[in-house]
């Protein structure tokens, strides 16, 4: 009998505090299923930042590194700003304000011009020495580069024909001159010989400039001071190519 009723008690006990657990969540017992390895969690946390969020960390990294402004330190050896990087081509002013060469972009046509008698002093001076030559000097008196194209084109007074070049004087370049530089040109007047016809004496003469092309209009004309007793030519008169030394200029 006592066993019995220890039994009993024992069984009371066992479902009163079930229900008791059940009255405390309100949802009654629930089953909460097998437990989970502990490395469960840690592979679910492996997953949230696997390759995924490795490969974006990489490259938050790798875009970090190419977007780098240009123009650091190693960029200035290039005569560029800072502030502007690398694209700025030659030719183009930099923040600084100094040029970073000559020209724009491609030919630097934008910073040379044409040499004419609007911006140079063009001088003609008689020699001794060659006999009976003449020596045309042009001085670019402007701001910008110009180029003295193919040769000189004479006219004294009012003649109706003009010199032509001795092949033989032709430059390898054509002659550029930056400001302050001088050109020139030598002139044959007439042969040491007396071999020339129509031989007269000139009081004026005008320097006419070819374009970039044989016999084109380059610019203005200069008209250069002669000697008072004025300058004698005769049908031998013959000019050189502009050239960049004068030594060249009367060599021929």
């Amino acid at each position: 009998m006592r066993i019995r009723r220890t039994r009993h008690l024992l069984a009371v006990t066992a479902l009163t505090a079930l229900a008791l657990t059940a009255c405390q969540n309100g949802t009654g017992v629930q089953d909460e299923g097998a437990s989970q390895p502990a490395s469960d969690s840690s592979t679910a946390t492996a997953q949230q930042t696997g390759p995924g969020a490795a490969s974006g960390s990489a490259a938050g990294s790798a875009t970090g590194a190419d977007t780098k402004p240009a123009g650091t330190s190693s960029d200035l050896a290039d005569g560029t700003s800072g502030s502007t990087g690398k694209g700025i081509g030659k030719g183009t002013a930099t923040s600084t304000g100094k040029s970073t060469g000559k020209g724009t972009g491609t030919g630097g046509t934008a910073s040379r011009v044409l040499c004419n008698g609007s911006n140079t002093k063009v001088t003609a001076q008689p020699l001794a020495r060659p006999l009976n030559h003449m020596l045309i000097t042009v001085t670019n008196t402007g701001s910008k580069l110009c180029d003295l194209t193919y040769w000189p084109v004479l006219r004294f007074d009012e003649m109706q024909w003009a010199p032509q070049a001795a092949e033989e004087t032709q430059p390898q370049a054509v002659t550029s001159l930056a400001p302050g530089e001088s050109g020139y040109a030598g002139v044959l007047l007439s042969a040491a010989d007396g071999s020339g016809d129509g031989g007269t004496t000139a009081k004026k003469l005008a320097v006419a400039f070819q374009g970039y092309t044989p016999n084109s209009d380059g610019g203005a004309s200069a008209i250069p001071s002669l000697p008072a007793k004025g300058v004698y030519y005769d049908s031998s008169l013959t000019v050189t190519y502009w050239q960049q030394d004068r030594d060249d200029a009367l060599s021929w």
